[in-house]
């Protein structure tokens, strides 16, 4: 189980529901949700870990990384579902070259927020669409962002303290809602990237082939 999700598909919206989503991840499928998106929720079980340690042990991009991980979480739930448009995203944090997971722990979060402080960095979001294991749409934007140059390590132990798990939720430790919008100096880009789609682009694409009206 992955928060609360099992292998079966879970319906989200009508019963003609077309998309699957491969990801347990509440928040993208809360934003699919405030979109009016139908949609089948099927989590993906690929070594996310292994697929990232080997790209970047060959010199992989930010955004390659992100590229690949959800080509690989879409191919693996579209196996189980080859005649259905099975969707995967992956968001990776970048910062001068350097690529950022999940913090696993409060120390590994504080040290990410020590890291960005001062330093404007990425959030690359990738989607892929596959459909009986073959590509057949992909999109990627990105969000920068600068954590305060002042922001102290009192204040970030502060910011932990209230956000509690959510700050193991995305890389960086950091969600921009709430308290943690007092982080930062500037945020330049779509609010839908910064939590993981580039949203408008697969709105646009679901329409153009009939998964929304027009």
């Amino acid at each position: 189980m992955i928060d609360g999700l099992s292998d079966e598909p879970r319906l989200i919206g009508t019963p003609l529901a077309s998309i699957v989503l491969a990801s347990a991840s509440i928040t993208r499928r809360r934003l699919l949700d405030g979109a009016g998106v139908p949609h089948i929720v099927v989590p993906s079980r690929v070594d996310e870990d292994e697929i990232k340690l080997s790209l970047r042990t060959g010199g992989a991009s930010g955004e390659g990384i992100a590229e690949v991980l959800a080509e690989a979480k879409a191919v693996y739930v579209s196996r189980k579902h080859p005649e259905l448009m099975v969707l995967g995203a992956d968001q990776v944090l970048e910062c001068d070259g350097e690529t950022f997971d999940k913090p696993v722990a409060r120390a590994d979060a504080m040290s990410q927020l020590q890291a960005l402080r001062g330093k404007r960095h990425d959030l690359i979001s990738y989607a892929v669409i596959v459909r009986g294991g073959v590509r057949i749409w992909q999109a990627v934007d990105r969000a920068r962002l600068e954590i305060r140059a002042d922001a102290t390590d009192e204040f970030f132990a502060a910011y932990l303290d209230a956000a509690g798990d959510d700050a193991f939720n995305g890389p960086g430790g950091y969600r921009i809602e709430s308290l943690g919008a007092q982080l930062f100096a500037r945020i330049d880009g779509s609010h839908f990237t910064i939590l993981g789609l580039p949203m408008l682009a697969l709105l646009d694409y679901l329409r153009a082939n009939g998964v929304l009206e027009t």
